[in-house]
C-alpha cells in the first residue's frame, strides 16, 4: 500500500463487511479491504447454488424498522410484486453463474413476500405467535388448552425472576404453552436447556412479544391495513426477498464495491492483528499458502470474537480465558429435492401446485432432530430449478466436532431424510436430489463464560482504530439489518473522527430493534 490515502481493513465478506465497505468509499475517503476466508460472497446470508437450485442459508427475510436499511437495499434492487401462483413459472430463467454473480442486471429485483411460518406440533400445525383460533384449540386439545390458559393467568400473576431465559418465556407466555412451543425448539438450537441461558437473549430477540401482545396485534388487524411500523417484527406480514436468493443481493454490492475501487480478497484468513499502544496498525493474513500483513489505518472486524482475540499477542490472561471459552452453535442444513409433501394446504392461501405456504415450519415434535424446515419455493419460485418438484432445507443445530458434525454427508442425508418420513411429512421414495452444507459459528450463544463478555469487549474498546460489526464481531445474535447498522454506525463514528464505539454496541439493544425467536438467522 503506497500513497496518502488511507486504509481500512475489513475481516468478512458478509452484510457487516460489505457495507462498511460501501460506506467507506461513499462517505469517505479511505480505501476498503476486504479479506474473506471462504470463497463465497455473503456469510451466512449467501445463496448456495446446487444444480439449478438455489439455499438460503438460514431463511433471511428482507425486514427492517430502520429507513437507513430499507434504503440502503432499495438502492441495491428495486422491489416489485411478487408472483402470484398463477404465474407460469417456467424454470427455464437464466440462472445465477455457478459460484458468481447474476449476469442479469434486471434480474436483480425484491420480490414482495408474504410471512407464513408456524409449529409443527402433535404432527399438527400450529400458527406462530400462536393464535386464538377455533383450530389451535381443537390441535391443542381441551385439556391443553384448560391448563395453557390458567398457566397464562398465573404468570400474568406472579412473575418469576428473569434470571434465566426459561423464566423469561414463562413470564410472558406461561408455563404450559413455553414447554409446548419454546422449551424443545430452543433446547435443539443452542443445545442447552433455556434454564441454563441468559435472559439476554430473551431480552434481544423477544422482548416486544407476549401473548398479550400477539392476541392485540390479531384484533387490532383489521383497523390498521396491515401496517407493520407499529407491529413486532415477528408479527408483520410482508417482507422482501431477492429474486434468486439473498445472496443475489451481497453479490450485487459487492460488485458496487468493485466499481468503486474497493478490494475484495476471498480465500484470505486474518491470522493476527498487529498493534502498536492503542491502535490496530496492520492485520496479518495468509492467501494462497504466504503469509502477510495488509497495514491500516482502521481495522473492522466481523469475525467470531474468539478467533480475534487469539490472533492478539498482548491479550491478558482474563481477556483470552474468556474468548477462548465463548459458546458458538453450528449448523448443519440439508437440501432435498422431492416429488410431493404429505402434508396437504389447508390454509386458504393459493400457491403454486398447492403445497403448504409456510417459508419455514418450527419443528417442535421431540421425537426428532430437525429444528427447522424451509420450503425454499415459498421464498421466491425463481429459488427451485423444476416448479413441478419441492425444494426444501432441513435445519440442524450442533456443535462442530460432535456426532452430528462428524457424519458423512452420504449418512447425514440418510438419518435427516428418515427423520422426516417419520414425523410424516414426506415419503423417502419421493427424494430426488439431496445435498448438505454445513456452517461454523453460525450462532453465537448466551451462555457460559459469555456472562464476562464485558472483560473481552472493554479490551477491544480500548484500540481507538478497532471496530467490532456483525453478528459473530459482536458475539451477539444479529439479524442482517442489525449486522449492517453495526457497520453504518462504525463509518460513521471513522468518518466523523470520533473513538466512540457505544453507537455500534448499541444496535439490537433498543426496544425498536428487537427481532424475535423465530428469526433466529434472518436472518
Amino acid at each position: 500500500m503506497s500513497g496518502k490515502r488511507q486504509h481500512a481493513v475489513i475481516i468478512g465478506a458478509g452484510p457487516a463487511g460489505l457495507t462498511a465497505a460501501y460506506q467507506l468509499l461513499t462517505k469517505t475517503d479511505i480505501l476498503p479491504i476486504i479479506i474473506e476466508e471462504s470463497p463465497f460472497i455473503g456469510g451466512i446470508s449467501r445463496t448456495a447454488q446446487v444444480k439449478g437450485n438455489r439455499m438460503d442459508l438460514g431463511g433471511h427475510r428482507f425486514f427492517s424498522k430502520d429507513k437507513r436499511v430499507t434504503d440502503f437495499w432499495s438502492m441495491l434492487m428495486p422491489t416489485q410484486g411478487a408472483p402470484s401462483s398463477d404465474d407460469k413459472i417456467t424454470g427455464n430463467e437464466k440462472p445465477l453463474a455457478e459460484g458468481g454473480p447474476d449476469p442479469d442486471k434486471e434480474d436483480r429485483v425484491m420480490l414482495v413476500r408474504t410471512r407464513v411460518s408456524r409449529i409443527f406440533f402433535l404432527r399438527k400445525f400450529f400458527d406462530y405467535p400462536i393464535s386464538m383460533k377455533g383450530e389451535t384449540f381443537k390441535n391443542m386439545g381441551f385439556s391443553r388448552t384448560v391448563k395453557s390458559g390458567f398457566g397464562y393467568i398465573k404468570s400474568v400473576m406472579f412473575k418469576l425472576p428473569e434470571d434465566n431465559l426459561k423464566n423469561f418465556y414463562i413470564n410472558r407466555f406461561g408455563k404450559p404453552l413455553y414447554e409446548m412451543f419454546f422449551e424443545d425448539y430452543t433446547t435443539k438450537l443452542w443445545g442447552v436447556n433455556p434454564e441454563n441461558i441468559s435472559a439476554d437473549w430473551g431480552a434481544q430477540r423477544v422482548k416486544g412479544l407476549s401473548l398479550t401482545k400477539a392476541v392485540w396485534s390479531m384484533i387490532k388487524k383489521p383497523f390498521t391495513g396491515g401496517d407493520g411500523k407499529n407491529v413486532e417484527t415477528s408479527l408483520i406480514e410482508q417482507f422482501v426477498y431477492p429474486k434468486k436468493g439473498p445472496g443475489q443481493l451481497w453479490e450485487t454490492l459487492a460488485d458496487e464495491i468493485a466499481k468503486l475501487g474497493g478490494l475484495i480478497l476471498t480465500e484470505t484468513t486474518a491470522t493476527g492483528v498487529v498493534t502498536e499502544g492503542n491502535r490496530v496498525v496492520g492485520v496479518k493474513v495468509t492467501r494462497e499458502g504466504k503469509d502477510s500483513v495488509l497495514d491500516c489505518d482502521y481495522a473492522l472486524s466481523s469475525m467470531p470474537v474468539k478467533d480475534l482475540i487469539a490472533g492478539f499477542e498482548n491479550a491478558p490472561d482474563n481477556v483470552r480465558e474468556v474468548a477462548s471459552g465463548l459458546p458458538y452453535r453450528d449448523f448443519i442444513t440439508v437440501g432435498l429435492l422431492v416429488d410431493k409433501l404429505l402434508i396437504t394446504n389447508k390454509t386458504k392461501m393459493k400457491t403454486v401446485n398447492n403445497i403448504v405456504p409456510d417459508c419455514w415450519i418450527y419443528i417442535q415434535e421431540r421425537d426428532v432432530k430437525i429444528g427447522r424446515l424451509q420450503i425454499f419455493n415459498n421464498w421466491s419460485p425463481y429459488m427451485v430449478a423444476d416448479p413441478s418438484k419441492i425444494w426444501m432445507g432441513l435445519e440442524y443445530f450442533c456443535n462442530e466436532g460432535d456426532e452430528m458434525w462428524n457424519m458423512s454427508d452420504e449418512d447425514f442425508i440418510s438419518f435427516a431424510i428418515d427423520e422426516l418420513q417419520k414425523i410424516d411429512i414426506i415419503d423417502k421414495n419421493d427424494v430426488r436430489d439431496a445435498v448438505r452444507i454445513r456452517v461454523k459459528k453460525a450462532y453465537p450463544a448466551y451462555f457460559g463464560v459469555y456472562s464476562r463478555f464485558d472483560e473481552v469487549k472493554q479490551f477491544l474498546d480500548g484500540f481507538e482504530n478497532l471496530f467490532c460489526i456483525g453478528r459473530n464481531g459482536q458475539h451477539r445474535y444479529n439479524n442482517m439489518d442489525h449486522s449492517m447498522l453495526t457497520a453504518m454506525e462504525a463509518v460513521d463514528a471513522i468518518a466523523s473522527g470520533s473513538n466512540d464505539k457505544s453507537a455500534v454496541w448499541n444496535v439490537n439493544t433498543e426496544k425498536e430493534y428487537h427481532e424475535t425467536t423465530e428469526d433466529k438467522s434472518g436472518d
